[in-house]
């Protein structure tokens, strides 16, 4: 009976020469710009990812949001982010927003996630890695339809150890199925998030169900930290400069079909100048983004364990692979933030000879987050296509053409509808389990992935985007952009991303009319969804910056009172000897 089911569903999902419902493999890069991976255009060697490219096919107009808990929050549910409670990260919110609607900072209760219909439908759920979408124990993925889970809870964490990374956090909230969980000593992230993931798949494999893992890896979220074997690889990789890397990588994406021939590289404000660097400050910022790729190539190896214990038991030939990066590219520098550098100089090493290792602490920068994001402009926190344009690679056998490049737009809230119809599970409509919830607005990527359909999104169709101020709205290949300053103007332009992927030539004053109706599609796509204006002034550093300083003040706050007691004290004690003396 359930092999005669298994046959039904395959008559309406016809993906699989096999007759049985493929496992799917949900992988989440954090932080990794659209052509860090070799098989977009990268340097750093990726064989596994690019294998699956091979085998699959590469999505070259991929779009999420410029910040990771709203990119998983859509991941998971399929509906926008401001209607599924992350219209902002905690860290990035003006206080005057928090707690309004939509803008809980952790995923609401009017969603449900794609592990819950999965669930419901007959699969195993499995999550492993980085979460961030809650980590009170409602919020935890083991209560939102994982079944078994390994999770972190926050933005992110150390590497090698059970330790926070900022001070905004007393210690890394880890958790093993709801509970909270204590790494061991031997931890590293890629490695230990594969060994999980590998466990959970063959505690289950005699029952014959399918399953779902949605693996968030660490890897290349600040800290950058790697094992040394993968960093030396680079050793010597960066010494020529971000602008080299920019430039070569944008030449192999337009040698591999990504992006057109003439598409140009519009420059960043924010990119230093290599070659008015010192020798000393380039070899730094050199190891820095070894580091990076020495992190990036430790993944895709442990992604290639994944790979080959499902060859070994049997499972690869019905697996579905989709790997997609949540944002763009990390551009802040700890360093830069006061009450986080402080922190950081205390806990953590910042030598050069030390970066990678266990206690050592290392990002890229904004030099080095522009180069990529190649050949977008701006990176993460942006609504630039460096931000907001991604690696979505999706693998798996019987697809129509393997090895093809997909240019139609895609968007992150395509991903729950994909994995619905591929693995024959109704939508719920708008009501699971006899509730009342948000529907799904995404649409699934099979017709175009099988061949049928030239594009996922009608060209009428207009899909908006806002994060912390930083706004677009899409519309067949055209893209109406807004970031604030002091990196933007504030200022409505146009882009014809299919033609033009790096932004470079505004289009407003050549398509007056098309601008000022997608102007109006995204203010009633505002107005629809909630979306607050920003308070006058708006800077997401300073934002950052406060938020920081308010939770260590309230995490320290005896310390704090007690210095300020100390300071107090001593000063009217002088004051009172000054003028005894007198």
């Amino acid at each position: 009976m359930k092999r005669l089911s298994a046959a039904l569903i395959l008559l309406a999902v016809p993906f699989f020469a096999s007759a049985e419902r493929p496992n799917v493999i949900l992988i989440v890069g954090d932080d990794v710009g659209y052509s860090d991976i070799a098989s977009y255009g990268g340097e750093i060697s990726t064989p596994n990812l690019d294998a699956l490219a091979s085998d699959g096919v590469r999505f070259s107009s991929f779009h999420v949001t410029a910040s990771c808990s709203p990119t998983r929050s859509m991941l998971m549910t399929g509906v926008d982010n401001h209607l599924n409670g992350l219209g902002n990260m905690d860290i990035t919110m003006p206080f005057e927003h928090k707690g309004k609607p939509g803008y809980d900072g952790v995923l609401n209760d009017h969603v449900v996630t794609i592990a819950e219909m999965l669930k419901d439908n007959g699969y195993h759920t499995y999550h492993v890695g980085k979460w961030h979408l809650g980590h009170t124990p409602e919020k935890r993925p083991f209560n939102r339809g994982f079944e078994r889970t390994i999770a972190l809870g926050d933005t992110g964490a150390d590497n090698w150890e059970q330790r926070s990374y900022l001070p905004t956090y007393d210690k890394a909230h880890w958790y093993a199925d709801g509970k909270e969980h204590q790494l061991p000593d031997d931890f590293y992230s890629s490695q230990y998030f594969v060994d999980k993931a590998i466990e959970f798949i063959d505690e289950n494999r005699s029952d014959g169900k399918p399953f779902f893992t949605y693996i968030g890896f660490q890897a290349v979220h600040i800290p950058l930290q790697a094992p040394k074997i993968f960093v030396e690889k680079y050793h010597q990789k960066y010494m020529s400069g971000w602008s080299g890397i920019r430039k070569a990588r944008l030449k192999r994406a337009i040698n591999f079909g990504l992006i057109p021939a003439d598409t140009q590289l519009a420059g960043m404000s924010t990119t230093l100048d290599w070659d008015a660097l010192s020798t000393d400050d380039q070899a730094y910022y050199a190891r820095r983004m070894a580091v990076y790729a020495g992190m990036l190539d430790a993944m895709d190896f442990h992604i290639g364990r994944l790979i080959s214990h499902l060859k070994e038991i049997g499972e690869y030939n019905n697996t579905v692979f989709v790997f997609l990066s949540d944002n763009g590219p990390e551009p802040s520098d700890p360093l830069q933030v006061i009450p986080v550098a402080a922190w950081v100089k205390f806990n953590y090493s910042t030598n050069i000879d030390d970066l990678g290792a266990k206690g050592s602490y290392a990002s890229i920068g904004p030099s080095w987050a522009n180069a990529a994001a190649s050949p977008g402009t701006y990176y993460k926190f942006f609504a630039g296509e460096g931000g907001v344009r991604v690696p979505l690679i999706v693998s798996g056998p019987g697809l129509v053409q393997p090895g093809k490049v997909e240019h139609s737009f895609a968007h992150i809230k395509d991903i729950v509808p994909t994995i619905l119809e591929l693995t024959g599970t109704p939508d719920h409509g708008g009501n699971f389990r006899g509730k009342s919830i948000l529907p799904i607005t995404g649409s699934s990527l099979l017709p175009v992935l099988r061949g049928q359909a030239r594009r996922t999104h009608a060209e009428d169709k207009a899909i908006g985007y806002e994060l912390a101020g930083n706004a677009a709205l899409y519309k067949g290949d055209y893209k109406l952009l807004k970031n604030l300053p002091p990196l933007g103007d504030g200022e409505w332009h146009l882009y014809n991303i299919a033609l033009d992927p790096s932004e470079f030539r505004d289009l407003r004053l050549e398509k007056p009319d098309l601008y000022r109706r997608m102007i109006i599609d995204y203010q009633e796509y505002a107005q629809a969804h909630g979306v607050l204006d920003m308070p006058a002034g708006y800077d997401y550093i300073k934002q950052v910056t406060l938020y920081s300083a308010k939770l260590i003040l309230m995490r320290n706050w005896p310390y704090v009172f007690g210095f300020l007691a100390f300071i107090f004290i001593g000063f009217f004690y002088f004051r009172h000897r000054v003028k005894l003396r007198g």
